[in-house]
Formats: C-alpha cells, sequence, structure tokens
C-alpha cells in the first residue's frame, strides 16, 4: 500500500511541474530571427511585452508593442496565421504572456533568445521612435501607435 501512495505522490508533484511550467514555448536564435525579418518571405510577428517606456526607448525592428499586463484584452491585435515571436526584457514576462496565448489556442509561439537584454548586448539593430514621448502617449491612450511609433 506504501508503495502506491509514494507513486501517486510522484505524479502528483509531475502534474504540478508541468502546471509550473507553463506553455512549451520554442526558442528561436536571434540569428534565425533577423535572417526571417530580412528575407521578407515568412515573417513572424514580433511581440515586446515590455512597457511603453521601454518600448520606445528601443526595440527589435518591426516589433509591435503590447504590456503583457494588457495582452489578454488585446488578442485580436495578435494574428493567429503567423508564427508569434515574444519577448521582453529576460524573459519573465515573455513567460506570462506565452501563458496568456497559449490559454487562448494560440499555437505558434516562439520566445527569442536571451530576450532584448542579449540582442542590445550583441549589436543587434534596434529600432526607437522619432518622438519617444508621442509614441508612450499612443501607446498608453490604446490609440493606433504606428505613426507616432514611427522609427527614425
Amino acid at each position: 500500500m506504501r508503495g502506491w501512495k509514494v507513486a501517486g505522490l510522484f505524479v502528483g508533484l509531475v502534474a504540478a511541474a508541468s502546471l509550473v511550467a507553463g506553455p512549451a514555448v520554442e526558442q528561436v536564435s536571434q540569428e534565425a530571427l533577423m535572417a526571417r525579418l530580412s528575407s521578407g518571405a515568412t515573417v513572424p510577428f514580433v511581440l515586446d511585452v515590455r512597457t511603453p517606456e521601454e518600448f520606445a526607448s528601443g526595440h527589435v525592428p518591426d516589433a509591435v508593442n503590447i504590456p503583457h499586463d494588457q495582452l489578454a484584452a488585446r488578442l485580436a491585435e495578435v494574428p493567429r496565421d503567423k508564427d508569434v515571436v515574444l519577448y521582453c526584457r529576460s524573459g519573465r514576462r515573455t513567460a506570462l504572456a506565452a501563458e496568456v496565448l497559449a490559454g487562448n489556442d494560440y499555437t505558434r509561439l516562439q520566445h527569442l533568445e536571451g530576450d532584448m537584454a542579449a540582442w542590445v548586448d550583441k549589436g543587434r539593430p534596434v529600432e526607437k521612435p522619432r518622438d519617444p514621448d508621442a509614441c508612450v502617449k499612443a501607446l498608453k491612450s490604446g490609440a493606433p501607435a504606428a505613426e507616432a511609433c514611427a522609427a527614425n
């Protein structure tokens, strides 16, 4: 009888660990993302889940900003027919955003290896809006931010 209790405890712990770990999200290397962005053939939807202020201070080229804590309310802005490459500063908010998307049946999720910190450290191209204050204001208002956040 004791063996069954131990086995049951083990199964319970494995199940709990899988819930804590969150959805399985494929890592995409920075090199692979850069190649895809420049090829034009199968360009992914690049989703920056940082704050508007962080986004305005510099982001991966062609990224769209939807902060992780707004994502559930803005799912309509995230395409289901493309790969979605997520990133934040270090990875924590990316994991939270991936849980929201996976919980809403998004399956083509990828996590940018190293997030924005590694992107900058490796000297990758960074876009910055012409007017960072206008960009932040537009992003916070929920208004279309493409014009306000246009790069230099």
